[in-house]
């Protein structure tokens, strides 16, 4: 055979992967082919690939794993993609030298990293050579975690994630899961039966809908492997290519939907509304993209454009607990926070905010631990920040929701904002506690309803501007867009100081 010939029918076989392979039928059902995946994902497809011929010697095609640099909307972003047709997409020895040369090169580079994951874990028969030492697969974990807040790390789950392996949408930045197709667990079904004695379907202990509901693992939900691939290159869109850079500010889009705004909020404090209308009244059209929809839907948090500008959204959402801030919702925006920060992508707080969550149940599972974690994100925060009070402003809800004192750029203030420390109900109770209980119990609710409108009447929006300059202004709700557009463009002339340190002791 003349030597060229050779060269390509071993390319051909290494890029057909396992797809012709019966055995590998069952595996595909579904979804795409990695090579397609790929092929939509990218501009004009790959424009290098290392590795290729690894693996060749196992037969094992390119070892299971794609890896290679093309362009996503004009700028070079780094990939690793599993073959599940191959092997089951699991992890050898070349599979970690192909992936751990990907990471350093992103690094080196400074370029965004998408793990495009559909394996089944490391293989077994190669743990000889590929666990214990100082190459090995835990390599993978290492780079990530040097990684992580330099370039976007981006994890696409199309399928399987177990063990191991589940640490590489646990240490990404955002996690994109196909549901009924992506798993992630540390321990399988069968391991879990045999080890605990628990009964669980692969759904239920690590499906895709379950951690984006439940453990918050999963950040965006999507239902097939075009639509997971169509939002990865959306998402990328709102990030520059590494923390040295700023985002691109792409050419404005109006929102064309005039919305009134002044519908969307109820002026009544105690009635409940979707944020997200407000949210998208303000953003261009078509810009908004929610992160942790499913989980602790208390707290919204999303990227959107603002005249263009990038923007990440953290917004309490009375709709669903009254917006108070739980566990799972300082988590989430303390995480959102992080995120956008590492990245210099400014940050809008909505605020509707009663407070924390109070009882013996939430005092238990660290409510004082995880709003601490939420005020240590704002405080952190060095990108270009603005609040807005768009109804409740109280206590120590409104500090976590980067209120006056923790520094923001700007605190604006809709007409419909109510800054307190607490609000009537919670106010009155802890002022006149004595004086209610003498009183007959027919005249208690006239005199606490009185008393709360009086106490209403002094938490003013326009006093607390005025006095303490609480707020460098108040707004309508239907010239915030604008007002928002042009203080972003300001502020984002500013330098970020970050104080001289090895790290914060951050709480957990």
């Amino acid at each position: 055979m003349d030597l060229y010939d050779d060269l390509d029918q071993r390319i051909k076989w290494a890029m057909d992967g396992g797809r012709n392979n019966p055995k590998s039928a069952q595996l595909l059902e579904g979804k795409l082919f990695v090579r397609d995946r790929l092929s939509l994902f990218f501009d004009g497809g790959l424009d290098m690939e290392d590795g290729l011929l690894a693996g060749a010697e196992k037969k094992v095609p390119a070892d299971a794993v794609v890896t290679g640099i093309g362009s996503v909307g004009g700028r070079k972003v780094a990939v690793i993609a599993n073959d599940i047709s191959v092997k089951a997409g699991t992890w050898g020895y070349q599979t970690l030298l192909k992936i751990t040369r990907m990471q350093e090169l992103a690094l080196n580079l400074k370029i965004p990293l998408v793990y495009f994951v559909d394996s089944a874990g490391a293989r077994i028969d190669e743990q000889k050579q590929s666990y214990l030492g100082r190459t090995a697969w835990g390599n993978i974990f290492h780079n990530l975690v040097q990684l992580s807040g330099v370039v976007p790390q981006l994890c696409v789950l199309f399928g399987p994630s177990p063990a191991g392996a589940a640490y590489i949408p646990g240490l990404c930045d955002t996690v994109i899961m196909v549901d009924k197709k992506a798993t992630a667990y540390v321990g399988s079904p069968r391991m879990a039966r045999m080890a605990i004695g628990e009964d669980i379907s692969e759904e239920d202990l690590g499906g895709a809908r379950m951690h984006c509901t439940l453990s918050g693992l999963g950040d965006i939900l999507v239902k097939t492997d075009e639509e997971a691939i169509a939002v990865a290159k959306t998402y990328l869109g709102y990030f520059p290519a590494s923390f040295e850079q700023k985002p691109s500010v792409v050419e404005a889009v109006a929102n064309g939907a005039s919305v009134d705004l002044t519908k969307v909020i109820p002026p009544d404090q105690n009635v409940p509304f979707d944020i997200k209308a407000l949210i998208q009244g303000l953003a261009d059209d078509g810009s908004f993209l929610e992160s942790k929809e499913l989980f602790a839907k208390e707290m919204t948090t999303a990227f959107i454009r603002l005249g263009g500008r990038g923007v990440g959204v953290i917004a309490n959402n009375s709709k669903f607990k009254g917006g108070v801030l739980f566990n799972d919702s300082c988590d989430k925006a303390a995480r959102f926070i992080w995120l956008c920060n590492a990245f210099n992508i400014p940050l809008l707080f909505l605020q509707d905010i009663s407070g924390y969550m109070i009882g013996s149940s939430v005092e238990k599972a660290g409510i004082i631990r995880h709003g601490a974690k939420l005020l240590s994100a704002v405080c952190e925060a060095t990108v270009p920040r603005i609040a807005v009070m768009v109804r409740k402003a109280y206590g120590g809800g409104y500090l976590a929701m980067s209120g006056a004192p923790t520094k923001p750029d700007a605190m604006l203030a809709l007409p419909t904002a109510k800054p307190a420390l607490v609000g009537p109900e919670a106010a009155i109770n802890a002022l006149y506690f004595n004086q209610i209980a003498e009183l007959p119990p027919a005249e208690r609710a006239a005199f606490i309803n009185e008393k709360r409108q009086e106490y209403a009447k002094d938490i003013n929006v326009y006093s607390a501007a005025a006095d303490p300059f609480a707020a460098e202004a108040v707004v309508h709700p239907n010239e915030l867009r604008d007002e928002l557009i042009r203080r972003f463009a300001i502020y984002s002339m500013k330098s970020s100081q970050t104080i001289r340190r090895r790290n914060a002791v951050h709480p957990v």
